[in-house]
């Protein structure tokens, strides 16, 4: 950080040249000579946690830095100067990669009338993300009554004030995304469906005065009815997802969103594998015999004394088994002892 200002006032060092070279005239404070001046200076954030930077409808978090130039019979000239802190959140924690879901259902009554329900369930990869990323969102909704309802999900940002044992919530859009319109009888499956997070601040979960928090609505939107709708929660992080822990969670995801593979078994008996007639044909073989002359040097490369000695020691019986030991240890009265001395 650096501070700079400049004086050009020349009527102050005319009245009051004594206190240009008195670096000591007040206790705490220093003057200064006219013309421009810079002064280099660092400060240490606090260890304690700091909530993040933000500004919010009834509240925010701000930091800055503000200095004084104090003069002589005038009023001090400041200058406030604000900066921004985050406090780092890491998605790739366990608690922020486990998977979210949820299923609900809901019968519509009319007086005396009553249709089938509407099934709603819906599930996501994990529970951290960063901005800038987009939600995979894997949904199954029935439609069983006799009206015509829009599936649709979005990103909702909750504000919660804290002051004097009152509490105040604001709760705002981030993104949105509409399904299509799903009629009598029929039903929607979501694979993989894409809901991207726009630049915004990231999750406040340790201030004691504001919080921010975020979720993902999964909702079927029914005409004339309270809307049928699962709440799944999210964090916003600063520090993205590991290559490993993609891997790890799409991986995961998968399995647990398609299980069929686990009801395939093994033949009881393996089927034996066909003949070689089966798979050469007659002319392949043919083709691939070796000519006539190198068969014959072959064969008089085998009638040789090297094969022939080969061929007697590879076909030797092996050597019949005993318990008779044939180089037996020499008994102890025939070692030959030390002379005695």
């Amino acid at each position: 950080m650096k501070l700079e200002f400049e004086l050009r006032s020349l009527r102050l060092q005319s009245l009051w040249p004594e206190l240009l070279y008195d670096d000591n005239s007040e206790e705490g404070f220093n003057t200064i000579h006219s013309g421009r001046h810079e002064y280099a200076f660092s400060f240490e954030l606090p260890q304690t946690p700091l909530a993040t930077s933000f500004e919010g409808r009834h509240g925010s978090v701000r930091y800055w830095v503000k200095a004084e130039l104090h003069r002589p019979w005038l009023l001090p000239v400041k200058l406030k100067k604000e900066f921004t802190v985050f406090e780092h959140i890491d998605i790739n924690t366990p608690s922020l990669l486990s998977p979210q879901a949820g299923t609900k259902e809901k019968t519509l009554c009319c007086w005396f009338c009553t249709s089938g329900p509407i099934s709603l369930s819906a599930k996501i990869e994990r529970k951290g993300y960063t901005p800038g990323e987009s939600i995979q969102i894997f949904a199954e909704i029935e439609n069983c009554s006799s009206r015509v309802v829009v599936p649709k999900a979005a990103i909702y940002q909750t504000q919660a004030f804290y002051a004097k044992g009152k509490m105040k919530e604001v709760k705002q859009l981030v993104a949105n995304l509409r399904g299509e319109s799903l009629s009598s009888g029929k039903t929607e499956t979501w694979n993989g469906k894409l809901l991207k997070i726009p630049p915004v601040s990231p999750s406040i979960l340790d201030c004691s005065i504001i919080r921010v928090e975020y979720s993902l609505m999964v909702y079927v939107d029914i005409p004339g009815a309270m809307d049928l709708f699962l709440n799944l929660p999210l964090v916003i992080g600063t520090i993205p997802l590991h290559p490993f822990g993609s891997r790890t969670s799409s991986v995961s995801s998968q399995c647990s969103m398609n299980m069929n593979w686990l009801g395939l078994s093994l033949p009881e008996r393996p089927e034996a594998p066909p003949s070689y007639a089966e798979v050469v044909t007659e002319e392949q073989r043919r083709n691939n015999l070796a000519p006539v002359s190198a068969c014959d040097d072959f064969e008089r490369a085998l009638q040789g004394p090297l094969f022939a000695y080969i061929q007697e020691f590879r076909f030797l019986p092996p050597p019949l088994y005993s318990e008779i030991d044939p180089n037996p240890d020499q008994s102890a009265d025939d070692r030959p002892s030390c002379p005695s001395r």
